[in-house]
């Protein structure tokens, strides 16, 4: 049988009137939209709609408030329950979703297609709209930061001559010549060695504010091929273009803080934030930008996007010396990339092969 069913129009509570701890025996009725108190010495009409009605719950009193201050108590929560039901009085479709685990489940799944939906499309589009309203000097001294932070903990001078470290800087140069004037992103080369044999390996990233850091590992890997080193800056350069570093570090920063709002304080990635930009991946989102702006950079001056496939065959030979067909390559290409900052995050090593080889396919080569 329904408990509704045999439910009083009265019940037994205990009325709290704001103003002393002494608890007064009442007795509750339902009816229409008011709410009578009666007892020794209480008499009271509450309109329902002033009471803050108690969420029904498997545990605990229940409790309902008067704006006044004062308060109606009832341990026995199914009379409660009951009582309020045969009144008229109905759950809100809230509590009734907290009661169901259907409900529940429901709502942690939406929770967490909203989480994803936020992470995936709402934090990029906000941390491009705070780069786009943040001065390029924040880049700059973020950058100088980050470059004295990576040179203590990560690389040490370059070893590579100062006359082929000039040579590699003016093959860039000239291949920026052919962009439109005053397109071109501030930008300053500079070459070191990893501190440690391993530690970077042949690699090349930017920073914010313009600075590109190449070691002398990718030089060596690539023969000091400037071609090579063109198409890799053009890609690093697209980084500087679209303010990848300051956007990472926003939306790095925003989920720290949403985070923090979990699990605690977030001051130990703050301080840490100039090598974070020195050693965290971009999205792959931001890679392909970058290596469209290389693909761009390449054909505009003549040189074919076919180089940077030359770099991934010299990354996989050197990654997998035993692999020589060139169809394995390509293949095994797609497990690991050596490039851990700057290319961790790229699309699929085989995707951008093809991206650049179609490129070079419809290029109008220069005579």
């Amino acid at each position: 049988m329904d408990s509704s069913d045999t439910a009083s129009d009265t019940l037994a509570a205990s009325y709290f009137d704001g103003m002393t701890a002494k608890a007064q025996p009442v007795t509750l009725r339902l009816a229409g939209s008011s709410l009578m108190l009666t007892g020794e010495g209480v008499e009271r009409i509450v309109c329902t709609i002033d009471v803050q009605w108690p969420e029904r719950t498997r545990h605990g009193i229940r409790v309902a408030h008067f704006a006044d201050g004062g308060s109606v108590q009832c341990a026995d929560t199914a009379a409660w329950d009951a009582w309020r039901q045969h009144g008229g009085q109905r759950d809100s479709w809230v509590v009734k979703a907290q009661q169901s685990w259907r409900g529940v489940l429901v709502s942690v799944m939406l929770l967490v297609l909203l989480g994803a939906a936020m992470y995936q499309w709402g934090l990029p589009w906000a941390a491009r709209a705070v780069v786009a309203a943040t001065p390029l000097s924040v880049d700059t001294s973020l950058g100088q930061a980050s470059l004295s932070a990576i040179d203590e903990s990560l690389m040490q001078p370059s070893k590579l001559p100062l006359d082929e470290q000039s040579r590699l800087r003016a093959a860039f140069t000239k291949a920026l010549a052919a962009q439109p004037a005053g397109s071109v992103p501030a930008w300053q080369l500079v070459f070191r060695k990893s501190r440690s044999p391993g530690m970077l390996g042949p690699n090349a990233f930017a920073l914010p504010g313009g600075t590109m850091v190449m070691t002398d590992e990718m030089v060596e890997l690539v023969g000091g091929d400037d071609k090579v080193i063109t198409a890799v800056l053009a890609h690093e350069l697209g980084h500087v273009r679209h303010r990848h570093g300051l956007r990472m570090l926003v939306q790095a920063t925003v989920l720290a803080g949403v985070t923090s709002v979990v699990l605690g304080d977030f001051s130990t990635l703050l301080a840490g934030v100039p090598l974070l930009l020195g050693q965290a991946s971009y999205s792959r989102d931001a890679e392909k930008e970058a290596d469209a702006e290389a693909v761009r950079i390449l054909m505009t001056a003549g040189i074919s996007p076919e180089v940077m496939v030359t770099l991934f065959e010299k990354l996989e030979s050197k990654s997998n010396p035993a692999t020589k067909d060139k169809k394995d390559a390509d293949a095994a290409v797609a497990q690991s990339s050596w490039l851990g900052i700057a290319f961790a995050s790229h699309p699929s090593d085989v995707d951008r092969i093809a991206y650049f080889r179609q490129a070079a396919q419809g290029m109008q080569v220069k005579p």
